[in-house]
């Protein structure tokens, strides 16, 4: 094989390899903050562990369904930074 070749060949698997990681995302479920549990908030957020996962139940049980994302920084120890890591997965939808 000659150099052009395999550099190439490496170029050709490091692009394989980047559309692969790449269509993760595009694969990304969406989360329902007026319907998910706390068990699903917890596992498909990132920053938010079981404390702010029942947090937000908590919040959404005394105060009625979320009616936009921004709702969610009422909650306690919901803030800025966890909204924006979430937004592209987070949807506000009121149950029937």
């Amino acid at each position: 094989m000659s150099i052009v070749s395999r550099r190439f060949s490496r170029v050709v698997v490091c692009f394989a390899l980047f559309l692969l990681v790449a269509s993760f995302g595009a694969f990304a479920t969406s989360v329902n903050i007026n319907t998910a549990d706390a068990s699903t908030l917890a596992s498909e957020l990132n920053g938010v562990g079981a404390a702010k996962a029942a947090a937000i139940v908590a919040y959404r049980e005394s105060n009625g369904p979320f009616k936009q994302l921004e709702d969610l920084l009422q909650v306690k120890g919901v803030g800025e930074v966890i909204l924006e890591k979430n937004r592209a997965i987070l949807v506000v939808q009121e149950q029937n």
